[in-house]
């Protein structure tokens, strides 16, 4: 006879891997409450709904009645936390997840967390906002203020990072009134407000951002530990740049740069530089040496230990640079080799700028009305998103670079470095 649960846990995870409601999965030929205790594992299946249900389901018999041989949820949870960074497996976490009885909901969150951790890490965005979605659930079930809120932040980061910011500005609000109201941490508030702030200047709503940066100066920044005091500082930048206040940007980037070594936060250490140099590609004058100088600090370390994310994100800062600098053919060879990437992790906000660039590029090369047509779809959809800063951003560079190729003196586009539109943000920590 088969072993409960384990017989029950299998045969959810199959029906739903296959997308099949529980009607759909018994057809004619059982009920559907009887389907339920099984999958519950209230009754324990016969020899006949068995090869019934594994019939229905694709797959042999021993499928759904092999002795489990995976180990619990808090065994896997203590291998992942217990291993070396970089080396563990989770897919045999993600599987103990799917077959967890609940019995412990908190070693549930933290697996999930750290599920959601290594999507976020791959690029994997949706695969991260699936892991998300459960933990506020269990958050909720908890009743654990700092669970809900660092649940409700990263849920706002992902769906952020989606280009879905209808959905991540609510998350991010909620996570901050939570944060205020149960007086939370420092560092709990200042991550709600961080992600708040960044979305708030995405919509387009600088007069609030620069409401909440003046909070977030006043209030945390003076308590918060470096490393998220660098952060809170980049952000603030970040709103400087967005209101053409390129001083004070370029004085609060350099205030963030020098809290942080890389001793203490080699990863968030390499995306301030990359994220720097983002905002001097964007200033007007865009200030290239600057942008230089820190892009080079940031491929020391992606190009020794990045993911395929940060690879991915320092070459379409590469292809940026070149194009300011009038290397038009290397800006090119770079974002044209990345579009065509099949596995391409950047957010949609990084995906969004680069495909920017490729129109911009094929104008200057001539195929105008293909340019044309590249900036306009573009234009279209984030403003259709609310990405309203976004759509700011394509619209400045569709007309700054027809009136470009207008000019005599850069007719063709040929070795030219357009100037800066002032717009489009700075890249995502």
């Amino acid at each position: 006879m088969p072993e409960q649960p384990h017989f029950g846990r299998r045969l959810k995870r199959l029906r739903l891997q296959r997308g099949l409601s529980q009607a759909e999965l018994v057809g004619d030929g059982m009920s559907t409450g009887y389907l339920s205790r099984l999958e519950s594992g209230e009754r324990r299946p016969t020899e006949r709904a068995t090869a019934y249900l594994a019939e229905r389901l694709g797959v042999d018999a021993s499928t759904l009645t092999a002795p489990s041989h995976q180990r619990s949820l808090t065994c896997e949870l203590a291998a992942a936390l217990s291993a070396p960074p970089g080396t563990y497996d989770t897919a045999a976490l993600s599987r103990a997840v799917d077959e967890d009885a609940g019995e412990d909901p908190a070693a549930r969150w933290q697996a999930l967390w750290l599920l959601s951790r290594a999507a976020d890490r791959a690029g994997d965005y949706a695969r991260e906002r699936a892991c998300l979605l459960r933990l506020i659930e269990l958050s909720d079930l908890l009743e654990v203020p700092e669970l809900r809120v660092r649940s409700h932040v990263q849920y706002a980061r992902c769906t952020r990072a989606l280009g879905d910011l209808r959905t991540a500005e609510p998350a991010a609000a909620q996570a901050f009134s939570l944060a205020r109201s149960e007086d939370l941490s420092v560092s709990d508030t200042m991550a709600a407000l961080v992600v708040l702030i960044s979305i708030e200047a995405e919509l387009g709503r600088l007069d609030a951002a620069a409401r909440h940066v003046d909070e977030l100066e006043r209030d945390l920044l003076p308590a918060a530990a470096p490393a998220q005091a660098a952060e809170g500082w980049w952000t603030a930048a970040m709103v400087c740049n967005r209101q053409g206040d390129h001083a004070s940007a370029r004085t609060k980037l350099e205030t963030a740069l020098q809290l942080l070594k890389a001793k203490d936060d080699l990863t968030l250490w390499t995306r301030l530089r990359a994220a720097a140099t983002a905002a001097a590609l964007q200033m007007s004058p865009p200030q290239l040496g600057a942008a230089q100088r820190w892009l080079t600090e940031a491929a020391s370390v992606v190009d020794l230990i990045g993911t395929p994310r940060e690879v991915q994100e320092l070459r379409a800062l590469q292809a940026h640079l070149a194009f300011h600098r009038g290397r038009l053919d290397d800006a090119r060879a770079i974002s044209g080799s990345l579009l065509a990437e099949e596995d391409l992790c950047l957010s949609y906000r990084d995906r969004v700028r680069l495909s920017v660039l490729d129109g911009r590029l094929k104008i200057l090369s001539g195929r105008v009305e293909e340019g044309i047509g590249v900036l306009q779809r573009l234009g279209r959809q984030t403003t259709e998103t609310q990405n309203l800063d976004l759509a700011a951003h394509v619209w400045q560079s569709l007309a700054q670079t027809l009136a470009e190729l207008s000019l005599p003196h850069t007719a063709g586009g040929a070795g030219t470095a357009p100037q800066s539109s002032g717009r489009g943000g700075l890249a995502s920590l």
